[in-house]
């Protein structure tokens, strides 16, 4: 198996490990703008009741009114948090897979400049090799008809 073959087995099995990585690094962003819509969604929702409460407090509310807006509060300001951490911990999971990509694409393309370069050496011995051989006939037809001369 020539040189150029062997690496350029290489180069397909680098190439579609690079694949597998940038598809999951696509997961992985589509999963933090998913996240993303998430946390903008409770932020929106969060605001949207504090408002509501606020014109509720006009007419004046109760105690129990007030501890139970408080307590929803607090269990959405934790939902918030929580979303927010899962979406800084996606976020850093994708800047690692971003990094893990793009070290396997260049990778990938200095296999493929070595193939390509391997290749071409190996075109250029090749046609060295055809060009002796069409010198080394040439020289002896040449031989062979000055011979055949010689004798006549």
């Amino acid at each position: 198996m020539k040189k150029s073959q062997r690496i350029k087995t290489i180069v397909e099995i680098k190439a579609a490990q690079e694949k597998n990585t940038l598809e999951a690094l696509g997961t992985s962003q589509r999963k933090v703008l998913a996240l993303q819509a998430q946390v903008e969604s409770l932020k929106k929702y969060r605001q949207e009741y504090q408002d509501r409460f606020n014109e509720m407090g006009h007419d004046g509310i109760r105690a129990v009114q007030f501890l139970e807006f408080r307590s929803f509060m607090d269990k959405l300001d934790k939902a918030i948090a929580g979303q927010e951490h899962s979406l800084e911990t996606c976020k850093t999971d994708c800047v690692t897979k971003r990094k893990i990509w793009e070290g396997m694409h260049h990778r990938t393309q200095s296999l493929q400049k070595v193939y390509n370069s391997a290749l071409a050496a190996e075109i250029k011995q090749a046609s060295k090799f055809e060009q002796l051989e069409q010198d080394e006939r040439a020289s002896r037809s040449g031989r062979n008809s000055s011979g055949s001369m010689r004798n006549a």
